[in-house]
């Protein structure tokens, strides 16, 4: 489920001349919110005939969480790496391994994860 790499036209460092205080650090710090990241990667079953038809199903759950608001971050990878992507969940470490418990790429053994807790920063978005 590969999608087309993106590309931007904005040099790596542009918006990094803005100055930023000790202040709004504290202040940007204060208002985080928690959230679980998790990293997927491939396992050699994803190789197999039905694996694609695993992964198809994983990435309609994956939009299914993501209409929910659980799952407001998806990135799938798209390198010829064993990394299948990254996403961050609106849930905490112990109900993403629940909700992943149950995602068909895993219980197929297409994927594994590695669940991480962050916090993220209020405005903080992809677009």
């Amino acid at each position: 489920m590969a999608a087309p790499a993106a590309s931007s036209t904005r040099p790596a460092d542009a918006g990094v001349t803005a100055q930023i205080t000790d202040e709004h650090m504290h202040e940007m710090l204060s208002a985080s919110r928690t959230y679980t990241a998790m990293l997927l990667r491939l396992t050699p079953k994803a190789g197999e005939p039905e694996a694609a038809r695993v992964i198809w199903e994983h990435g309609r759950r994956n939009l299914m969480l993501r209409a929910a608001g659980t799952l407001p971050i998806v990135c799938p990878a798209v390198d010829e790496s064993d990394w299948a992507g990254i996403a961050v969940f609106d849930a905490s470490p112990e109900e993403v391994e629940r909700i992943m418990a149950d995602d068909p790429g895993i219980r197929a053994g297409v994927f594994t994860c590695e669940l991480h807790p962050v916090f993220g920063f209020p405005g903080s978005a992809l677009a």
